[in-house]
């Protein structure tokens, strides 16, 4: 069992920083290369860079959670998301399919409770 673990390429887990601009202001992430390889994967479905993604997925956190918390670790939650559900065959794995054109609702139903926190939206009543 373990093989299938032990034998990735080393530098796969190795971590790299990529400094972002969120909005004019400059912020270091520091991901594994596997992180960044599928977060580049998921911008490029919907025509964005890894950059544009990062600032969309942390602004509509902002909106939805009113924090942001780790920041990192949520990116990280974010790429285990996305391999998880296409494992699940909630999101194609046919890269022209960009995930902007899937209905939430449908790719989230009947998820495992761990999975998902319900919503809340700042300033809505």
């Amino acid at each position: 069992m373990c093989e299938i673990f032990i034998s990735a390429n080393p530098e796969s887990y190795e971590s790299r920083t990529r400094s972002v601009r969120l909005h004019g202001v400059v912020t270091s992430i520091r991901l594994e290369n596997l992180h960044w390889e599928v977060l580049e994967e998921i911008g490029q479905r919907d025509g964005m860079s890894v950059t544009q993604l990062i600032e969309k997925l942390y602004d509509e956190l902002v909106r939805a959670r009113g924090e942001v918390g780790n920041f990192a670790s949520f990116l990280r939650v974010s790429a285990l998301r996305y391999v998880a559900l296409q494992l699940r065959q909630r999101i194609p794995v046919d890269l022209g399919v960009a995930i902007g054109t899937l209905e939430p609702a449908r790719v989230l139903q009947d998820l495992p409770a761990s999975w998902a926190k319900p919503v809340q939206r700042v300033g809505l009543s």
